[in-house]
């Protein structure tokens, strides 16, 4: 039953950290302490205080990186690559869920809001990089983030995608709010069902759900 509600569908639109791995891989766990560090050099505040205002930057401005930039004039490049500089071995191939994804019909889209690097270097250990057409990260953003509106009209425009014929896999949930009002079909990607409007399906098995969907 799954299958009818993406009938319509001809651009697919995946988030990657956290969706294209499972977040048991855990690589938040190795960027945040970074993410902290930096914030400490930045402004001068001990090691709890540092790593509280990266979350505290990551609420109101859409990311850490969004909030140094605004309020410290930090340089964007320069902090993508320091906090994406982490060791990613662990990850490993996914044949099945790169089989799967690309029978599906139509264009296959990564959209991150980390670097083109780290993208490419995620999607390489996972064995997916052939099984995208394209893959945007924050740079094509202008280094706006999600969930901020003006981060998907900028994508969406650069990549063509009309949002009523297109679906979006995310595990951040705020992230779908404005995928589902600008008529996409949106999936959350996450262990935890949520139990919302801008919310149409979830998984915690995004390999089963897209064969549900090409079934």
């Amino acid at each position: 039953m799954v299958a009818q509600h993406f009938e319509h569908i001809d651009t697919w639109v995946f988030d990657l950290d956290n969706t294209l791995y499972h977040p048991s891989a855990d690589l938040f766990g190795l960027m945040d302490p970074r993410f902290a560090d930096y914030v400490m050099r930045v402004t001068g505040f001990d090691a709890g205080r540092a790593a509280q205002l990266a979350i505290d930057y990551w609420h109101s401005h859409g990311s850490t990186m969004a909030g140094l930039m605004e309020e410290h004039d930090v340089d964007p490049h320069h902090f993508l690559a320091d906090v994406h500089d982490i060791d990613i071995s662990h990850l490993t191939p996914d044949p099945e869920l790169a089989e799967t994804i690309g029978t599906l019909p139509g264009r296959k889209i990564v959209y991150t809001n980390g670097s083109n690097n780290h993208a490419a270097r995620v999607l390489k250990a996972r064995g997916l990089t052939h099984a995208f057409d394209a893959v945007f990260g924050i740079e094509e953003a202008a280094l706006t983030p999600k969930p901020h509106a003006q981060s998907f009209v900028t994508v969406f425009a650069r990549a063509d995608v009309i949002p009523t014929t297109a679906a979006m896999f995310e595990d951040e949930a705020r992230n779908l709010v404005v995928p589902h009002d600008l008529g996409m079909r949106t999936v959350h990607v996450h262990a935890d069902p949520l139990d919302a409007a801008y919310v149409h399906h979830g998984t915690d098995d995004l390999t089963a759900f897209l064969s549900q969907v090409t079934r």
